[in-house]
């Protein structure tokens, strides 16, 4: 796997791409996280697929977007269809974890042409956005100007701070690591402070952006799985079986002993419904 960088219109992205000539699995991660979230998942899928795992400007990006880059969640759903656009990628298997998967919905609700099937993976839905106490705790501090909102964020370099329920400790159940490292950007680079300021700015002026895009859910016609943590405490277990039921060509799989970020809690079974997603793609 190699780490690739792009110029879109909101600035340089770096994406990991594992290459082949396999299916075209493309995947979303959450705000304060980076494409390493997938790691594993890739490590799975890697032999039969070609694997693309793009840094969103969320928070943990190792590169400053250009001072006037629209970060809203629509702009960021913009920028994904950007990023397929701009790789040519087509028929693609398109996943979205956490707030990874609210991208892949506002992509939806705009047509997701190069899409040929979905993974919605414990993500935000409907009016949980943000999500659960760990995700409006983050959006509330984004009132806070970038230099008192890099203050703030000092304290994640304390394990038992992102151990709390306001932090990671509702999110994964075994991946401290790697959150640590998510926070090194954030903590180091006012530039990554001051775009991470504006998509929580950009959530907080669009709470109800999630309830519309499921307006178009019922007309996305190409297979789709909903994969949710059977003890979710963030994102609602029954808004996986909501997603499943308005998805006309969903499957809802439960994924037990898991947080939120289903990638570093279970990604085996995750993996595996990615591959049923991309074998079905037509």
């Amino acid at each position: 796997m190699t780490t690739e960088t792009i110029e879109l219109s909101a600035g340089t992205i770096d994406y990991q791409d594992t290459g082949g000539d396999g299916p075209v699995v493309v995947l979303l991660h959450g705000l304060l996280m980076d494409a390493t979230l997938w790691d594993a998942v890739t490590g799975e899928l890697r032999a039969g697929h070609r694997v693309v795992a793009p840094t969103l400007p969320m928070g943990a990006h190792a590169r400053p977007m250009r001072d006037d880059a629209d970060l809203s969640p629509r702009a960021l759903a913009r920028l994904v269809g950007e990023f397929l656009e701009r790789l040519d990628l087509r028929d693609v298997t398109l996943v979205g974890n956490d707030t990874g998967g609210a991208l892949v919905q506002l992509l939806i609700a705009e047509g997701a042409a190069r899409v040929g099937s979905v993974v919605l993976a414990s993500c935000d839905a409907y009016d949980n956005f943000p999500p659960g106490l760990t995700g409006k705790t983050v959006v509330m501090t984004g009132k806070l100007p970038p230099a008192l909102f890099g203050l703030f964020m000092q304290q994640m370099r304390v394990k038992p701070v992102r151990r709390l329920p306001i932090a990671f400790g509702w999110l994964t159940k075994r991946g401290d690591a790697v959150t640590a490292r998510w926070m090194r950007p954030i903590l180091s680079q006012p530039g990554v402070r001051r775009d991470t300021v504006k998509v929580l700015r950009g959530i907080a002026a669009d709470r109800q952006v999630l309830e519309l895009a499921a307006e178009s859910l019922a007309g996305f016609d190409r297979p789709a799985r909903v994969v949710w943590a059977e003890g979710d405490r963030v994102m609602p277990p029954a808004h996986g079986r909501r997603l499943a039921a308005a998805l006309p060509r969903a499957q809802l799989v439960v994924v037990p002993d898991s947080y939120t970020l289903l990638p570093l809690d279970q990604p085996a079974a995750l993996a595996a419904a990615i591959g049923e997603a991309a074998s079905s793609t037509t």
